[in-house]
Formats: structure tokens, C-alpha cells, sequence
């Protein structure tokens, strides 16, 4: 069982495609005996093949086992992990956490990372936020790898990749039987289930599953989601590869709100009286089928078709002035239809083996958007502030290809293309002024560079240059105006190092410039303009030391320095990024004196961070402390975890909403014991 923090093993796990010539030839050689059914080695995402390339640039991976001893309910949990990382929780059931990374602000509820499922972007183009991606439509438990490109680095994925990007590979065949199921303070209970079956030689059936409840640890903060995960695989022949996957997800919640400083101060968990009944409500369904096929050993056809429906509605109280708070309600509906091909392949060349791949892409989503304002207790008082449809309509195509010509020079090239097409229409009579047209057909070419080199057999030397880019935020695409604006780009330079001086010692470091240009400011109502810059700097640091073959120590770093070179307002230059803490810290330590047994203590730093854009408030930050214990004995463990030690109080983040400063309290100590089982 590796204790391994992910980001100090290899940057990627290697390429397939060897095992694919190999499972290939003995697949046919099966046939030709007739002694089984064909059953293939697949590549089932793209970029597979190219799994070394990616150590041009810096990832963390996360594998199956890893994540299962996080035990974690949500998926974000898995980022403090990461170097840089940080997620900024509004503490508000059923609606998408901030991310942070690379010296973004706004991942997850808004745009600047990207996230995929096996390939498929769960980012929404327009709701709530340009890039809104809800992580709870994900099974912890069904995760076979979970990595994050850190920056726009990636050729595979456009829009959205800016911070970076966020990959999840579920598990695919394989027989398993996997239980994890827990109770906690607050009234918690979460169970999720994870099940592998193989039907016959080259047919498998691979289900997940999970339920999640809470009392919460504020008035009103009770939630509950489910979610239903399926996937059928069929080796039709020994080239070709069906697959039929779907996935439910359901959940429901009230929000106690926000509070003010001075609640804050004197009655942390408690709620404002002038927060009304919030909550959120959200129903997500979509199903997927695959197509793969091997046109030679060393040469995979993948293709897809995918088509999503959801409806997502939120309620929301917060200040309007000093005294008054107003609630409004959010509501969508989202439709999306996306399809996809990409050839992956090995080829050897008379200098070097050569490992790429080359796709086309198409995604189509429609939203319908209600937005009122006023709301008394979730009752309508006025007409709609908004009330229209959005289309966005996208096609792609990409490459990247990775020649490692000598073990000092091994150089990879990325290259992707996107257009953007799609109009908005009003619904009905409208309240507000957001500009609502036809969508000027927008196109962006982003290149990837990168080398990698083995100085020594103990280390490793990486370099990168990548751009990436931004449409205009929320409505502005559909503005008259918009016409002559162009996508909102970002270059990033990174030099990387990894160090493994000796068996038990790894040290992983990066450090990073982000610069973007072509900013994207209003000028007046429905008129807008490129005018702004921003720099971005930090370095990363992941390091793991085996002190004592029963004791792990881990440390992960990230720093984030962010401040506006150029801006429509000369008084913001120089002035920091909103909500990006100047740097976060995870370290944490392992002992095991007793067989079988496992504690751990885990320490966590995020640093202050400025709450506004003129940086005239800024949070102070926090740490926390966990302590966890384990036992096991095959097929199960029993768990115990104790997350903030010290009961302390403090603000998984802090925002200014109409002049008032408010805050979402994080948890007080919180208990949880559970039990996971392999059958």
C-alpha cells in the first residue's frame, strides 16, 4: 500500500501503448485458437499514449488507492493535496465551491479550471458562472486516477484550462467490491459503494454509487444528494470496443447564508436574521456511448457521443446596503450534446519513437436562464431580471506529440484550435440590461511546448511554455460590441525539477510565471473593450521523506503571487488578485508502531488572501489540524477521524457583498468513524 503523496511520483504513469501491441497479439492468438472470447487492453482517454509527455510540465496524479484512504464525502476534499491548491468553501449546500490554483481566483464556480470525466467536460458554459462545475456528480469511490495540470498546459482541453484543469478517469472492467460507509457529527452519513463485474472473457459491468446527508453545523444547513453511476464494456471482436456508461445525480439543500463581521465575531455558527429560506435544488442525467477501435498495435480510434440534461435552481440572500438584504433566485435548465473522435498512437521513426495524438471535437449547450430578484421567503414579487436562452456552440481540434529523442532531450508539441459560435434570445419581458444578440463567431489557437530531460538518473529536469485563453465572461459574448474583442490570453513559463536522491526522499519543485493579456473590461452598459493585464508567480514544492520504515513524512507548497500590470482603473495597478491566499501548506505524517495500525496528523496553512479588487480588506487566513486513526485487516479497515483538533474558528472564505464584509464559518470539530470493505 503506497503512502506516497501523488505529487512526487512520476509526473505521468507511462505509456500504454507497448501493452496494447501486447495485448493485442494475444488476443488475436486466443481467437485463432478459439479458446476465449476477445478481450482488449484499451486506451479509453485521450491522451493515453502520451502519458509521459506531461512530465514537460507539472502534475499531480492521484490513484485509486490513494483516494480511498482520504475516505473523503467530496471530491474537492482530494485538492489540499495539491500544491497551490486551495478550495474557498461558500459553506452553501448544493452550489460549486471557488477553486484556487495558479493564482486564480475563480475555479469552479466561475471559470479558470477546467474539469473532465473520462474526457468529457463537466464545466457549464453559462450557468450561474461561465466554467460553473459541480464535483458532486462524482463518486469519490469510483475514481481510478484523479490528476491536475497545473496552468493552461494541456492541447487536449480548451476553454475553461486557464488555472488548469482537473481530470478524472473512473474505473473501467476489473472485478471489485468495494464499501465505504461512515457516520459523523452533525447527523452525517455518507456511503458509497463502488462494484466491478466481469460478465464474460472481454464484457464487464462497473456500478458506483453514493448517499450523502447532513444535519450540518449551522441552523438550516441540512443537505442530501444521491448519485448513480454506470457503465457497460463489451469487446465486440478483438479490434473493436463498445460502451454504454449513465449517471443520476440528485440533490437538495437549505443554506444558512453568509455572515457579517460582526456576527462573526461574536456568534460564528449562527445565521443573520435577514437571511431568508435559501437553499438549492439540482437533478443532472446524462449518458454516453464509446466506440473504440485498434486500427493497428500501435494505433487506437476512439470515439464518442454524450448528451447531458440537468436543472439547477438556487436561492440566495445577501446585503444590498448596510441594513437591507435582498434574496434573488437563480434557475436552469441545460441541455448539451457533444461528440468526439481521436486517433492515438506509437509510431517509431529511424531517429526516436514518437507518441501523439491528433482529435476533433464538437459540443453544443443550451440554457435557459431565469433570474429574479426581491424574493420574499422564495415567493415571487416582480417580474424577471433576466429571462433568456443561451447557446454555445464549439468545434475543436488538437494535437500533441512527444519525441523523446535522447534521455537529455526529450521534447513535446501541442497544438489546439478552437470556434466558438451562438446567439442568446430573450424569453419574455426582462428587468435588466445584460446584452442578449447573436454570438460573432470567435476563434483561438493555443500551442504547448515542452522538454523534459534525465540529468541524472536521480533527477529529473522539466521546462514549458503554454497559452492558453478566455471568451468574454457571462453575457458579453452575446454583446453587440463584443465583435471586436479578442479572446482574453494567457501565457505561462514554467521550469520544474524532480529529485530523488535516494529510496524513501523525493522532492518535487516549480516555478511558475503566468502573464495574461487582452483582459476583457466594461466600458458602459452592453459596450466593451480589451484593456488589462495581470502577472502571476509562484513556486510549488511537494517533498515526501521515509524517516523510519514506520514513519512518512509529507509536505505539500504552493505560493501565489498575483498583481494587475494594466487596468481600465489606474487605481488597481499593482493592486493583488481577490480571494488568491499568498500561499497554502498541507504537511502531515504517518507512524505505524503497531501492525496494522495507522495514525496520522495533518496540518493545514492557507495565508491571507485580499477580499476585494482595491485590496482595502484583507483576510487573515487559517490553519487547521486533523488527526486520523486506522485499522486494518483484510477484506476491511475501520476509521476514525478528528478534523479541526482545536476547535478553531475561522472563514473558508471571506467576500464583500454591497459593502458589507461577510464570511462562511468553516466546521468546528467534527467527528467521523467509518469502515471500509473489499469483498
Amino acid at each position: 500500500m503506497s503512502t506516497c503523496p501523488p505529487a512526487l511520483r512520476k509526473t505521468i504513469a507511462g505509456t500504454v501503448c507497448a501493452l496494447l501491441s501486447h495485448a493485442a497479439v494475444h488476443a488475436q492468438a486466443a481467437a485463432d485458437a478459439g479458446t476465449a472470447a476477445p478481450q482488449l487492453r484499451t486506451v479509453d482517454v485521450k491522451g493515453e499514449t502520451l502519458r509521459d509527455a506531461a512530465a514537460s510540465y507539472s502534475t499531480t496524479t492521484l490513484h485509486a488507492e490513494e483516494i480511498q484512504q482520504h475516505h473523503v464525502s467530496q471530491t474537492q476534499d482530494l485538492f489540499r493535496n495539491v500544491p497551490g491548491m486551495n478550495v474557498q468553501n461558500y459553506q452553501l449546500s448544493g452550489v460549486a465551491d471557488t477553486i484556487v490554483l495558479r493564482g486564480f481566483g475563480g475555479g469552479g464556480h466561475g471559470g479558470d479550471l477546467g474539469v473532465v470525466l473520462d474526457g468529457i467536460p463537466l464545466n457549464e458554459a453559462m450557468s450561474h458562472a461561465d466554467g460553473y462545475v459541480d464535483f458532486n456528480v462524482i463518486v469519490p469511490l469510483e475514481i481510478e486516477r484523479l490528476r491536475v495540470f497545473r496552468g493552461p498546459v494541456s492541447a487536449l482541453y480548451g476553454n475553461f484550462n486557464r488555472a488548469g484543469l482537473v481530470a478524472v478517469e473512473t474505473r473501467k472492467r476489473g472485478e471489485y467490491r468495494d464499501l465505504d460507509v461512515s457516520i459523523g457529527s452533525h447527523g452525517t452519513l455518507d456511503a458509497q459503494a463502488a462494484l466491478g463485474l466481469r460478465i464474460r472473457d472481454g464484457e464487464y459491468l462497473n456500478l458506483a454509487a453514493q448517499h450523502y446527508r447532513t444535519d450540518g453545523f449551522r441552523a438550516q444547513s441540512q443537505a442530501e444528494r444521491t448519485t448513480l453511476a454506470g457503465r457497460w464494456t463489451k469487446a465486440v471482436t478483438p479490434a473493436l470496443e463498445i460502451a454504454l456508461s449513465a449517471r443520476l445525480h440528485q440533490a437538495d439543500g437549505d443554506n444558512p447564508g453568509y455572515v457579517t463581521a460582526a456576527q462573526f465575531a461574536r456568534d460564528p455558527y449562527g445565521r443573520d436574521p435577514r437571511a431568508m429560506n435559501d437553499g438549492a435544488e439540482k437533478h443532472f442525467g446524462t449518458v454516453r456511448a464509446d466506440l473504440n477501435y485498434t486500427l493497428a498495435p500501435d494505433l487506437k480510434l476512439l470515439t464518442f457521443a454524450y448528451a447531458t440534461r440537468q436543472d439547477f435552481t438556487r436561492w440566495f440572500s445577501r446585503p444590498a446596503n448596510a441594513t437591507a438584504w435582498r434574496q434573488r433566485e437563480e434557475h436552469y435548465d441545460r441541455d448539451v450534446f457533444g461528440a468526439g473522435t481521436s486517433l492515438n498512437g506509437r509510431s517509431q521513426t529511424a531517429f526516436t519513437p514518437l507518441n501523439w495524438v491528433l482529435g476533433l471535437e464538437t459540443f453544443r449547450e443550451s440554457t435557459d436562464y431565469a433570474y429574479f430578484d426581491d424574493l420574499v421567503q422564495r415567493a415571487r414579487t416582480a417580474g424577471a431580471v433576466n429571462d433568456r436562452t443561451s447557446k454555445l456552440n464549439s468545434l475543436s481540434a488538437f494535437t500533441e506529440i512527444e519525441a523523446p529523442l535522447h534521455r537529455l532531450f526529450k521534447p513535446s508539441l501541442g497544438l489546439r484550435w478552437d470556434r466558438f459560435s451562438g446567439s442568446c434570445e430573450k424569453n419574455g419581458a426582462e428587468t435588466g440590461a445584460d446584452p442578449c444578440g447573436p454570438l460573432n463567431k470567435l476563434t483561438h489557437t493555443s500551442p504547448k511546448l515542452g522538454l523534459r530531460s534525465d540529468v541524472l538518473p536521480e533527477l529529473e529536469l522539466r521546462a514549458s511554455w503554454a497559452e492558453g485563453f478566455a471568451l468574454p465572461n457571462t453575457f458579453a459574448k452575446y454583446a453587440l460590441g463584443a465583435a471586436r474583442l479578442d479572446p482574453n490570453v494567457f501565457r505561462q513559463t514554467e521550469v520544474g525539477a524532480q529529485w530523488k536522491p535516494r529510496p524513501g526522499i523525493s522532492l518535487d519543485v516549480a516555478a511558475y510565471r503566468l502573464t495574461s493579456s487582452d483582459e476583457i473590461r466594461t466600458v458602459a452598459p452592453g459596450v466593451y473593450e480589451n484593456y488589462g493585464e495581470t502577472r502571476r508567480t509562484g513556486v510549488e514544492v511537494s517533498a515526501l521523506w521515509a524517516a523510519r520504515r514506520d514513519l512518512d513524512l509529507s509536505l505539500t507548497y504552493g505560493s501565489a503571487n498575483s498583481e494587475v500590470t494594466s487596468n481600465g482603473n489606474p487605481a488597481l495597478v499593482g493592486k493583488r488578485v481577490a480571494a488568491v491566499p499568498r500561499y497554502t501548506a498541507t504537511a502531515s505524517a504517518a507512524w505505524s508502531p503497531v501492525a496494522n495500525w495507522t495514525g496520522t496528523v495533518t496540518w493545514r496553512r492557507v495565508g491571507n488572501y485580499a477580499v476585494n479588487a482595491d485590496n482595502s480588506i484583507v483576510y487573515g487566513g487559517y490553519n487547521t489540524l486533523d488527526l486520523g486513526l486506522t485499522y486494518r485487516a483484510q477484506p476491511y479497515q475501520v476509521y476514525a477521524t478528528v478534523a479541526n483538533v482545536t476547535d478553531k474558528v475561522y472563514a473558508t472564505s471571506a467576500s464583500v457583498i454591497g459593502g458589507t464584509q461577510l464570511f462562511a464559518p468553516g466546521a468546528p470539530r467534527t467527528l467521523k468513524v467509518g469502515v471500509q470493505m473489499q469483498f
